[in-house]
C-alpha cells in the first residue's frame, strides 16, 4: 500500500499502542518511532457492555475494549487538533472493530487504510514490509 509522507501510523494490540510517522516516501516508506502517548483513564468503562462467559472471558475483554476506546480517544482528540492529515491503523480484527466503532467523522475523513493483523511486537523492518505489501481498504 502506498502511505504517503507524514502519515501517521498507529499499531495496536489488546497490551499496547505504537506510533509511527512516515518520514519515507509514498513509495518508500520508513517510518519514524513516536512517543508513546498518555491515554486518558477515563475510558476504563468501555467495556462494560460485555458479560463473563466461558466465550467471553471478561476482564481481560473488558481492558482490551477500554484499550481499544483510549486508543480511539486519543487519535480522534488528534485529528479533531488537525494534528495529521493522514492516519493509517494495524490492530488485529477484534481490537481493530472496537477501535472503529469510536472514530468521529474528523479521524475517519483522515483514514487512508487499515491492516486486520498484529504487527505491533514486530521488528521495524518487518512492520514496514508488512506495511507496504498491505492491500488498500
Amino acid at each position: 500500500m502506498l502511505i504517503p509522507h507524514g502519515t501517521l501510523v498507529a499499531l495496536a494490540d489488546g497490551a499496547g499502542f505504537t506510533l509511527f510517522r512516515n518520514s519515507g516516501t509514498e513509495s518508500a516508506l520508513k517510518l519514524s518511532p513516536l512517543p508513546s502517548p498518555k491515554l486518558d483513564a477515563h475510558s476504563k468503562d468501555a467495556g462494560k457492555r460485555h458479560r463473563s462467559s466461558t466465550a467471553n472471558p471478561g476482564k481481560s475483554v473488558r481492558e482490551e475494549d477500554s484499550l481499544a476506546a483510549a486508543v480511539a480517544d486519543w487519535l480522534n482528540k488528534q485529528a479533531l487538533e488537525g494534528k495529521f492529515e493522514h492516519f493509517f491503523v494495524a490492530a488485529p480484527a477484534k481490537f481493530l472493530g472496537e477501535v472503529r466503532r469510536n472514530y468521529h467523522k474528523a479521524l475517519q475523513a483522515r483514514l487512508i487504510g487499515e491492516l486486520h493483523k498484529d504487527i505491533r511486537e514486530l521488528p521495524l523492518k518487518e512492520i514496514e514490509a508488512e506495511l507496504t505489501h498491505a492491500k488498500p481498504a
